[in-house]
């Protein structure tokens, strides 16, 4: 009878995570601990059930309907399975929410990371959209339009999946990537007082969120990123029909499918002010500082999860004899990434952390300090290891490791995108 090699399985990614666990019983304390736990179990039951889902299943993306049979225009998107289940994993488990939740102190972002870490790997990058809400719920927390304020923050730090929001945030043009300066969307206003954007986004991810913060010049303001002003934009009206919004295409990108990444044209999009008409990109910076940290926490997660594939499959795996986590230079290298991990999930949860004293009004000059300088830091640290690792995993699973259907390849393919997104590396060492 012919071999067949078993293939890994996916433990219990918060049970089997000795890293995560030891840090959270270190550093929480034991009621907020036993408080939390249960979301914690949940999170890795919903990660181990999207796996067996991932490994069973034909992969699917999303796809964009510009026209029905009647030849209307009408923009439809259709999302993936994890997709539509992701706003109820999001609200009831606070994943945006508890980052925002003052009755949890110090300990909020930290409660809210340990849980984006569990979630991220299963999301298809829904994580994704999540990240640019809590980063947009972070401006607007503080936005001069208490009337912007009013209305859309409660969706989006909302508990409750059917009122529940994610947003965007529409920075990227044509004409520039990380030199938001260049860009081309322009602001008019009319007669009523109420603003109108024009122009084209080149790089929308979640463009099926129903808010974004986005960039555009207003008539008669200089060249330059000072002459930028901050928009909120609700992407539908209340009929349900796009807000002067067409969508170009959807990016056939080299990874994360499943989400709805597109190019799209302003036409007259009705937008409010969030401050002044001038140093937009000044008022949306308090994004990235939190984006950042998503993509270091979505990374970390990608790393989590390579390894305890790869440990699993050494187990299973022989090779000359005996299996290959009894190999000597097999077990070197993977005590190296181990290593590694661990250091870099300690970075960003001390970022968490900090960003959570700063936050809650617990933290002195320093912990501020701290904070903005070792952002950066972990992004691009952490994020650039996340590519190595799922390389390395790759390599670890030898063939099978090269072939589509084994799952393996996707790491790679999605783990790329976090050194890019929120400025690539050369961008966080000018900010570091």
């Amino acid at each position: 009878m012919s071999f067949i090699q078993s293939a890994p399985q996916l433990g219990d990614p918060y049970r089997d995570d000795r890293v995560l666990r030891s840090w959270l019983a270190r550093v929480l304390p034991e009621a907020h601990l036993r408080t939390v736990e249960p979301d914690f179990v949940a999170l890795a039951e919903y990660a181990q059930r999207a796996y067996a889902r991932q490994t069973t299943t034909t992969p699917t993306e999303p796809v964009l309907v510009n026209w029905d049979v009647w030849g209307r225009r009408v923009d439809r998107i259709e999302l993936t399975e994890a997709w539509r289940e992701g706003p109820s994993i999001a609200a009831w488990y606070g994943l945006v929410a508890d980052g925002h939740d003052r009755s949890l102190g110090e300990y909020a972002r930290v409660q809210q990371f340990a849980k984006v870490y569990l979630y991220h790997a299963a999301s298809a990058f829904y994580s994704c959209p999540l990240a640019m809400t809590d980063g947009v719920a972070t401006v607007l927390r503080d936005a001069p339009n208490s009337a912007l304020r009013g209305r859309i923050l409660p969706h989006l730090l909302s508990r409750d999946p059917a009122t529940f929001w994610i947003s965007g945030q529409w920075m990227t043009e044509n004409a520039g990537g990380s030199d938001v300066g260049d860009s081309e969307a322009t602001a008019r206003r009319d007669a009523d007082g109420s603003w109108r954007l024009n122009g084209r986004k080149w790089f929308t991810s979640a463009i099926n969120a129903e808010f974004a913060l986005a960039l555009a010049r207003p008539e008669g303001n200089h060249i330059g990123a000072d002459g930028l002003a901050l928009f909120g934009i609700e992407t539908r009206h209340a009929d349900g029909s796009w807000n002067g919004i067409t969508i170009d295409r959807f990016k056939d990108k080299l990874g994360t499918r499943e989400l709805p990444t597109a190019e799209i044209h302003l036409h007259g999009t009705r937008a409010e002010l969030v401050g002044d008409t001038r140093h937009g990109v000044r008022a949306i910076a308090p994004v990235l500082q939190v984006t950042r940290l998503w993509n270091a926490f979505g990374s970390l997660s990608t790393i989590q999860r390579c390894l305890a594939l790869t440990r699993d499959y050494a187990r299973r795996r022989k090779a000359f004899g005996k299996p290959l986590s009894e190999q000597p230079l097999f077990a070197d290298t993977m005590a190296g990434r181990e290593a590694e991990f661990e250091a870099a999930f300690h970075l960003a949860m001390e970022v968490a952390l900090l960003l959570g004293r700063v936050e809650s009004g617990s933290g002195d000059e320093r912990d501020a300090a701290l904070q903005r300088l070792l952002t950066p830091l972990a992004k691009l640290w952490v994020c650039t290891l996340g590519v190595h690792v799922a390389s390395e995993t790759v390599e670890a699973f030898g063939g099978i490791g090269y072939l589509e259907d084994s799952g393996i390849p996707l790491l790679l393919r999605d783990a790329q995108v976090f050194p890019i997104w929120e400025g690539a590396g050369n961008v966080q060492a000018l900010d570091f």
